[in-house]
């Protein structure tokens, strides 16, 4: 990773509580992008949409990711690092406000459209800053340390954000996150160190990663293989209650299960890239394969379900595996690469919600979702082996 050569960047008030912010930054963003999905059935019920349909709202917020992170990422290459944060956290805010405030399909769906514009320039930049306070060795972990944020959304974030939403409305989870957002504004102007532009940052040199196969080649692979858990968990609320017989109420502490495997994931994920970049990559993407088919097998007893949910979580190690990869491999171009890994993780968001409820109204069954996810993982696996014998390749032809 080239994010950083030089001394670590101290904050103000010491590295610990600057992760802290920075991951709870991360907390408030993942659960926005996750609780609507455990609120599936309550936005179809108010927006008179089916729940399949209702998919579409997961898809929007995918979509603005997308558009978002690499627009930011460009737009913005030299801004202020701690600036930025705070700008994509306001906009997070005011996302929210109207997510909040939504009266009928298709507002909700650009309100959702609009919450996802912040997220993956955030993660990206809350990366390059977090990397920029440890030293080299460390990298890997750095970014872990800000995923955990994302995990631990499923660990506190969307069991709190869901319950309100189950006893007050979706409405009232919406704006809680608006608040949440407009707090972390200030965290983040009391705690974030004031990390110096990159002199040599331009439009050009974020373009130019562009140029580089590598680049393009690690996005496809999280988009496409990262894509199987968003197939299970978009339908993860009607799975438990129709097939797995957990109750609606039940819902909030199964996906803190869930993200409980997330958080030591990504922990265990860091730890691992930093000891072997590549080899850690593959494992965890077999992880994958295997616990997500399994959750097709075992969704019918609430014990399987239970197991395989909190194992399939720990396959959340891929993202600060794929994000150093990316970061690697992208030159110059390291704000637009953090920002683009973001974006290939919600296009494989909007994969897997589209895949999924294309088995679903096919009639294969709520549990056909682990089938798909799985066969999203093994496509992942090859395009990581075709990844590095283009990479081999590539070094060979420079070398002669």
């Amino acid at each position: 990773m080239t994010t950083n050569t030089t001394a670590p960047i101290k904050a103000p008030f010491g590295m610990v509580f600057a992760m802290i912010t920075l991951g709870m930054g991360g907390l408030f963003i993942g659960t926005g992008e996750f609780v609507s999905m455990s609120l599936l059935p309550s936005l179809a019920a108010a927006m008179q949409v089916s729940v399949p349909e209702a998919g579409s709202y997961i898809s929007a917020y995918a979509l603005g990711v997308v558009v978002g992170a690499p627009l930011i990422a460009i737009a913005a290459a030299k801004w202020p690092k701690k600036l930025l944060l705070i700008s994509l956290m306001v906009l997070f805010a005011v996302g929210y406000v109207f997510s909040a405030v939504a009266w009928d399909h298709y507002s909700l769906l650009i309100a959702r459209f609009m919450g996802g514009l912040p997220h993956g320039a955030y993660y990206g930049m809350a990366c390059l800053v977090a990397a920029a306070m440890v030293p080299e060795n460390k990298k890997a972990q750095a970014a872990g340390y800000v995923m955990v944020g994302l995990a631990a959304a499923n660990v506190i974030g969307v069991p709190i954000a869901t319950w309100l939403g189950q006893l007050f409305g979706w409405r009232i989870t919406f704006g809680f996150l608006a608040v949440g957002g407009a707090i972390t504004v200030g965290l983040f102007w009391l705690f974030l160190p004031a990390v110096p532009k990159d002199k040599h940052a331009s439009i050009a040199s974020e373009l130019s990663g562009l140029k580089n196969l590598q680049v393009w080649l690690t996005l496809l692979i999280a988009a496409i293989g990262f894509g199987g858990m968003f197939a299970i968990y978009s339908y993860i609320t009607p799975t438990l209650t129709e097939v797995s017989g957990f109750t609606e109420q039940q819902v909030p502490m199964i996906l803190s299960l869930w993200g409980t495997g997330m958080v030591l994931g990504n922990l265990v994920g860091g730890w691992l890239a930093d000891k072997g970049l590549i080899r850690a990559i593959y494992l965890i993407m077999i992880w994958n394969v295997v616990f997500l088919a399994l959750f097709a097998l075992f969704a019918n007893s609430k014990f399987g379900t239970l197991v395989t949910l909190f194992l399939i979580g720990g396959g959340f190690a891929l993202v600060p595996a794929l994000q150093v990869r990316l970061m690697d491999v992208a030159g110059k171009a390291q704000t637009l690469a953090a920002a683009l890994n973001h974006s290939a993780f919600n296009i494989s968001n909007a994969i897997g919600a589209s895949l999924g409820g294309v088995v679903i109204s096919a009639g294969y069954g709520w549990a056909s979702t682990g089938w798909v996810a799985s066969l999203l993982a093994i496509i992942g696996i090859l395009l990581m082996l075709f990844s590095i014998v283009m990479d081999r390749r590539t070094k060979t032809l420079a070398s002669n």
